[in-house]
């Protein structure tokens, strides 16, 4: 057991077998690379594909712009014309005149001589007043006058005697004196006499109410038995002018100095009355004249046009809105005012080309009116402007015209269900219903009713020119690169698979 080693094989059994460890270490490092190279390998081959084959997004949408089909517009004419410029107010119709009947006496109201709500004519009856206080009085006027006149008969005889004796020398001059100061105190007497019979006969007038004017009567304000003084406030009726009437409206200041030089000028202004809503026309006159003032609160100033009414359309008090054609523009340029589009420099509007484009102008406009609206520059007459479907243009953008709205067929032929395009994804344009929100796309967006690519392949039948292009790998049925549409980079789960699918 302890027999002697040899140093020799001491060595030799204390080291390991190297010839056992160097390969494995030698495998697990080249395992490695090659799982690295697989990566590497991996990497350049989804890049290189990426790249060639996949579009990036706004390559993507602006293919889906390119195969958009043509939007669906209207378009109108620019014309000329006349272009009446007016300026719209709020008025008040206000009568001429208007009476409110009342006693100018003391008395008790006996009878009326109206029917409320008729009309009645300048000197008309209206009231009586009982009139015997004031007879009374006029036939003691009267008799007081007599009397005067008597004595003063009496006074102017008795003075052409004393004249005459006084001639003679036979009476002194005194009392010829006196007697012309009676003569003259007699005479005082009768023209105050005289007065008073013109003030009782003044009073018994009076008690006979007449219309002073020519208007409708209102409501009936006291029963007849009352007794009325002048210092009542109600009165007994209102008449009020019916037939001419004016309306009083405001306009502001700055108009006035172009209202005042036409009317200075001998112009008459036309002013039309319509109703609350704006609508229909009540009644036609003419300006009459303005306030001397402006309303400094308000920077208005009030203006005035009579009205012919014989029917009574326009009634005292009532609110109506004002038109007042001031000036007409002739010879305007005139565009539909749905062309006049209002962008960050300012007014625009598309116009139709030859080629069945649209090109974008900047206008400036003037005046207008529910309709139209005049065009100072960037238009000339025969412009053809785009009225309807302007939402989705831009400038150089394919259009297809139409003389009216377009029907649901004719949507489905200019593209229906094209909801693989922008146009379909936001819900339908003019040229699309939307279908896009209800049907599955297919690889090329033909909407509802198009064959899929594939299903044409299996088929049997020839895709369309172009088809080979859109239809991505796993269609089998074109070795170029695909090119998917705006639509297959938005929905790459559509059937037919695109290109995104496929590198998912």
């Amino acid at each position: 057991m302890n027999e002697a080693l040899k140093p020799d094989e001491v060595t030799q059994r204390s080291l390991p077998a190297p010839v056992e460890a160097a390969p494995k270490r030698r495998r697990g490092l080249l395992a490695r690379i090659a799982i690295v190279a697989a990566l590497a390998a991996t990497a350049v081959f989804a890049w290189q594909k990426i790249e060639h084959g996949e579009p990036s997004t706004k390559e993507s949408e602006a293919s889906g712009r390119r195969t958009q089909p043509p939007q669906t517009v209207r378009v109108a004419p620019v014309t000329l014309g006349d272009m009446p410029l007016t300026i719209d107010a709020l008025g008040t119709v206000t009568p001429f005149e208007t009476v409110t009947i009342r006693t100018q006496i003391a008395g008790t109201l006996q009878t009326v001589g109206f029917t409320e709500g008729q009309i009645v004519k300048a000197g008309d009856f209206i009231a009586q007043i009982d009139p015997r206080p004031y007879e009374a009085a006029l036939a003691q006027a009267q008799g007081q006058l007599a009397k005067d006149t008597a004595l003063l008969g009496q006074a102017q005889s008795d003075l052409a005697r004393y004249q005459q004796l006084a001639k003679q020398d036979s009476i002194a001059q005194q009392q010829v004196a006196d007697q012309a100061a009676l003569v003259a105190q007699d005479k005082a007497a009768i023209a105050a006499d005289q007065a008073m019979v013109k003030t009782a006969e003044l009073n018994v007038g009076y008690t006979h109410i007449v219309s002073p004017v020519t208007g409708r009567v209102g409501l009936r304000l006291v029963d007849p038995g009352n007794y009325l003084q002048p210092s009542d406030a109600t009165g007994i009726v209102v008449i009020t002018q019916i037939d001419p009437i004016s309306v009083v409206f405001t306009t502001p200041e700055d108009n006035l100095p172009r209202i005042a030089a036409r009317l200075n000028s001998g112009a008459k202004l036309p002013v039309t009355v319509l109703d609350r809503d704006n609508v229909h026309s009540l009644a036609a006159g003419t300006l009459t004249t303005y306030d001397s003032q402006i309303d400094v609160t308000t920077g208005t100033i009030k203006m005035r046009a009579t009205f012919a009414n014989p029917d009574g359309v326009l009634f005292p008090q009532q609110f109506v809105n004002v038109r007042l054609l001031v000036d007409t523009m002739t010879g305007a340029t005139l565009a539909p005012n749905p062309a006049i589009q209002l962008g960050a420099s300012g007014n625009f509007v598309y116009v139709l080309n030859d080629d069945s484009t649209v090109s974008k102008r900047d206008v400036v406009t003037g005046p207008g009116n529910g309709k139209l609206t005049v065009v100072a520059s960037g238009l000339k007459a025969g412009d053809k402007v785009v009225i309807d479907g302007v939402d989705r243009l831009r400038d150089g953008a394919k259009v297809m015209v139409v003389d009216g709205a377009a029907s649901p067929g004719a949507q489905a032929a200019t593209g229906e269900g094209q909801g693989g395009g922008p146009a379909g994804d936001r819900g339908g344009s003019v040229y699309g219903n939307g279908q896009g929100h209800r049907h599955r796309h297919d690889q090329t967006g033909a909407g509802e009713g198009s064959p899929a690519p594939d299903a044409a392949a299996a088929a049997g039948q020839t895709p369309p020119a172009g088809e080979a292009a859109k239809v991505g790998p796993t269609g089998g049925a074109s070795t170029e690169p695909a090119v998917p549409t705006a639509a297959t980079a938005q929905h790459p789960g559509t059937s037919g698979g695109s290109t995104q699918g496929a590198a998912q």
